[in-house]
């Protein structure tokens, strides 16, 4: 059995290609070589993490927002079509909603000037069906 002589922990030798290369690698091999920092990247993370949550923030509450406005359409047309009305209402017409006696909302044509019911809303039925309040 040959026995392979081991070169010491400081002498860079390339095995797979039998020569010293010392010369070739992209970091310092010997003790006198400058020292490898690692870079700081704590505030570039910080300063990354600080921007996209502010993006996050600023969708989020955009689409809140959007949701709030669709919540508040989806109460109102809620309120209007579980009024009373004997009527067919028009696409493009204003109707006035009100409470009458016994605190049950019904819609009507005659304006808040007119009648003596606590007065709602004034809304509007669109084209597709809904209705929009006017204020």
């Amino acid at each position: 059995m040959k026995k392979e002589s081991k070169k010491p922990d400081l002498v860079v030798f390339n095995e797979e290609k039998q020569q010293y290369d010392a010369a070739l690698k992209p970091y310092g091999t010997s003790a006198s070589s400058p020292v490898i920092k690692p870079l700081n990247t704590a505030s570039w993370k910080n300063d990354g993490i600080q921007r996209v949550n502010k993006q996050f923030k600023s969708k989020f509450d955009e689409v809140k927002q959007q949701y709030e406005a669709l919540m508040q359409k989806f109460q109102y047309n809620d309120l209007v079509y579980n009024a009373k009305f004997s009527f067919e209402p028009n696409i493009g017409e204003t109707y006035f909603l009100y409470n009458n006696k016994q605190e049950e909302p019904f819609l009507s044509i005659i304006a808040p000037e007119q009648c003596s019911f606590t007065h709602l809303g004034t809304f509007r039925l669109n084209s597709d069906k809904m209705w929009e309040k006017l204020d």
